[in-house]
């Protein structure tokens, strides 16, 4: 557990450092570049990522539960997963309604998507790996649309056929992943534990 939480540290303290202070990360691209910060920035973020993987792989081989949540909660995340992959898509094109509306969907599909996770999940190692997703995505959300609203920054939009691409990439990265990818990452197939609940 230990491992896991290190990993919450030093993944999410990286990913903060611009709603703690934005005027201290402006002022270190300034000073060693900007791919350098983004080097280091990765090389931080992966090895925080590394711990997470890892304890939380071990703390699933030793299970505490926290409570049981009801069958009916892996249909909902199941279903809530799906809006998370188009915004995480959207992320991605440029010139989507969906970035004009929303300004950083790759956050607020991370938030959902976190939210999903965290109502179908009883465990200890659940709670704290999904529940921090969650309180760092609405965090980091509010704060990155505070700093649009204080820069007046709109996002422009190009033809829909960018969003109905966006929606379709994240409707097939949402099957494949369901269907095979989630099973063979987590050992977990949700499809089949939501019909298994229902």
């Amino acid at each position: 557990m230990m491992a896991l939480i290190l990993g919450l540290v030093i993944f999410f303290g990286v990913h903060s450092v611009r709603i703690i202070s934005d005027d201290f990360r402006t002022r270190q691209i300034e000073r060693v570049g900007v791919n350098t910060w983004r080097g280091m920035h990765a090389a931080v973020s992966l090895v925080g990522f590394v711990l997470i993987v890892v304890g939380y792989g071990v703390a699933r081989g030793a299970p505490q539960v926290v409570w049981v949540p009801p069958a009916w909660t892996a249909h909902l995340a199941a279903l809530l997963t799906i809006p998370a992959f188009i915004l995480i898509a959207a992320s991605f094109v440029p010139g989507t309604r969906i970035r004009n509306k929303f300004g950083h969907p790759m956050v607020l599909g991370v938030k959902v998507w976190a939210l999903a996770h965290l109502i179908a999940n009883g465990m200890l190692a659940d709670i704290l790996l999904f529940g921090t997703f969650l309180i760092w995505a609405i965090v980091d959300y509010a704060s990155a649309r505070s700093r649009d609203r204080k820069a007046g920054t709109v996002y422009s939009v190009g033809p829909v056929s960018r969003d109905v691409f966006a929606v379709v990439a994240g409707l097939v990265a949402w099957v494949v992943f369901a269907l095979w990818l989630h099973r063979w990452l987590i050992g977990v197939a949700p499809l089949q534990v939501a019909a298994a609940g229902g």
